[in-house]
């Protein structure tokens, strides 16, 4: 069977089950709906799955839609260009929806949103599906924003899907907001480069901009559609809106806004950046590089400062995320197979690690409205299989070997061995948050350490007065949380143990970075010789395990300083107190004053953002 025939089926068939649930949703029980999007998403998970076997890491499967091919060298029509590191995203997201709907059984079963409402959930999520499928296969860039918004539509949707409480509908606007703007920032790009090149296909952009002098056009749209990418990504200063979401959203939804939708904004910047910008009319390499190299760290150290300060189990959580997303760009920013590599393995053990912890913490919610690590203390003594579940994602966030983002975290180290900095910071970013998460785990679990004391430094939100999701704490937990985080986890392992999927993962990003073999498959003619990168050897290091094993036991050291550290008497002791207190009043406060939660301050900050990128792109360009 022809895959390119296949290739729009990826994108249709979410989006049809999500349009038939919301025609006779309200129709089924919630049994019903809930099934019928189980099976939509098997169904996409398996279609998927036999694409990504049948075009192979380095291979590329190209559907132009209806049969409008270039003509003359000319393109009008829809193409979809789906390689190995697409389809592995796609992928992604195909399990994180499965797993937020297997989640989500039983789990919306109050009044309001029952009966009438079954099926507003899942068609929501499969929308979501459809759009995130989309951006990952797309290989033209008007259909890109098309994409873009539509994911993100869904998502303020499932952001706020608690219509009838205040706290979802100001997360979701939020995050609406800024969204929004970040789209209308990507349509102004595109349609710069349209008038520029009057094409919209990547590879046509790419073939039109290197025939053409470099110029302040060009980058000031690359510098429009980057910010717009580093928005969903939730780069510093752009990530303000994700911490709110992750608060306010159900909890199945926070394993899709973590897991993979600001993984597919740098996603996205990464294929535009290479399909459009590389060539001689783009952005120059080392522009691009010391960008996200800059943004990354910057973005790692802010999101494990506030991690570290954080009760509130779903933002701290949301800031673990805004951390990692940090280290996925210095990754990334090395622009090199290896470190594409590295980054593809990290972001599929992040997820599933991260996906694992988030619905933990629903459990949580579910039985003891609360959400504050503070008010949970030793509130969850009999459940020990969940703690020890909780223990062994906040490991995984370390990069401990042998789970997944400990391969991913060795790959991308030993591809910056030239960058000794990006070693320290790979090592400090995830003890630092999984320390905190470490923290509260035992906090919550198992009653470790002196009582926690009430605190008003304003550097830290609690999260207790929270409405339990499921209405009725009193009922036992639904069997299917727990399962699907076991499966996380499971996976998280299964990404650092079966060679295969990391041998993948090497040939995929080998192709993913020869940009003119793209634009030869896409556009069926050749450009001439490329230098195709070769294929990098990932595997796990000395060195690597080392490293993971050392970012774990400064987690386990930092967590348990954090515990018994208030009781430990001494001078020594108390100077040292002292002195994080200074810092906490001081450094912190003051970043944290900054997540205000007006709309406005998050505006002025994305606009802020994209003037550096402007200038940087139009200055050094």
């Amino acid at each position: 069977m022809n895959a390119a025939r296949l290739l729009p089926l990826a994108v249709a068939c979410p989006l049809l089950g999500a349009a038939l649930l919301a025609v006779v949703g309200r129709w089924l029980p919630r049994a019903g709906a809930d099934a019928f999007a189980l099976v939509c998403a098997a169904g996409q998970l398996a279609l998927l799955g036999w694409l990504t076997w049948v075009t192979g890491g380095a291979g590329r499967t190209v559907s132009w839609v209806g049969g409008w091919t270039p003509v003359r060298g000319r393109s009008v029509g829809i193409v979809l260009a789906a390689d190995g590191l697409g389809l592995g995203m796609a992928v992604l997201v195909a399990v994180l929806v499965l797993a937020a709907l297997g989640y989500a059984w039983r789990y919306f079963e109050e009044p309001e949103h029952a009966g009438g409402h079954g099926g507003a959930f899942p068609a929501l999520v499969l929308l979501f599906e459809a759009g995130a499928t989309g951006f990952a296969l797309t290989g033209d860039l008007f259909n890109a924003f098309v994409f873009f918004e539509l994911m993100g539509v869904a998502a303020y949707a499932l952001t706020g899907y608690r219509v009838e409480e205040p706290r979802p509908l100001q997360g979701a606007l939020a995050f609406a907001v800024t969204g929004s703007l970040a789209g209308y920032l990507a349509l102004l790009g595109i349609g710069l480069l349209y008038a520029r090149t009057g094409e919209l296909a990547f590879a046509r952009i790419g073939q039109e901009l290197a025939h053409r002098p470099a110029g302040a056009l060009v980058a000031v749209a690359g510098a429009l559609i980057a910010c717009a990418m580093l928005v969903k990504a939730a780069a510093v200063p752009f990530h303000f809106w994700l911490p709110d979401a992750h608060a306010e959203a159900p909890t199945p939804v926070c394993l899709l806004l973590s897991g993979v939708m600001v993984e597919l904004g740098l996603y996205g910047l990464l294929r535009v950046y290479g399909a459009v910008f590389a060539g001689p009319g783009g952005i120059p390499p080392h522009v691009l590089r010391g960008t996200l190299l800059a943004a990354g760290a910057v973005t790692a150290l802010a999101g494990a400062l506030l991690c570290w300060q954080q009760r509130h189990l779903k933002r701290l959580l949301a800031y673990s995320t805004v951390g990692h997303m940090g280290l996925f760009l210095c990754g990334a920013g090395l622009l090199t197979a290896e470190g594409t590599a590295g980054t593809a393995l990290y972001v599929a053990g992040h997820a599933g690690a991260k996906g694992a912890l988030f619905s933990l913490v629903g459990v949580l919610l579910d039985r003891h409205a609360s959400v504050d690590e503070h008010g949970l203390y030793g509130r969850a003594r009999d459940m020990p299989l969940a703690g020890l579940l909780f223990a062994a994602g906040a490991l995984a966030l370390a990069g401990m070997p042998p789970f997944g983002t400990g391969l991913g975290k060795s790959v991308v180290e030993h591809a910056a061995h030239e960058e000794p900095w990006l070693l320290v910071l790979f090592t400090l970013v995830p003890a630092v948050t999984a320390g905190a998460v470490l923290r509260a785990g035992a906090r919550v679990f198992a009653g470790a350490g002196t009582p926690p004391k009430e605190r008003h430094s304003g550097a830290e939100t609690t999260g207790s007065g929270e409405e339990p999701e499921v209405r009725d704490p009193r009922r036992p937990v639904p069997w299917p949380m727990p399962v699907v985080t076991v499966l996380l986890l499971a996976a998280c392992l299964a990404v650092g143990l079966v060679r295969p999927l990391a041998d993948r993962a090497a040939v995929a990003a080998a192709a993913f970075v020869d940009h003119t073999a793209y634009v030869s498959a896409v556009t069926g003619t050749r450009t001439g010789p490329g230098a195709a990168a070769p294929v990098p050897e990932v595997s796990w290091t000395a060195a690597g395990i080392g490293l993971g094993l050392l970012s774990a036991a400064l987690a386990v050291a930092l967590a348990a300083g954090a515990l018994w550290g208030p009781a430990v008497p001494g001078r020594p002791a108390r100077a040292v107190r002292g002195g994080l207190e200074a810092v906490d009043r001081t450094l912190v406060l003051a970043v944290r004053r900054q997540h205000s939660g007006h709309i406005g301050d998050y505006v002025a900050w994305l606009m802020a953002g994209l003037a550096a990128l402007t200038a940087v792109f139009t200055l050094w360009g």
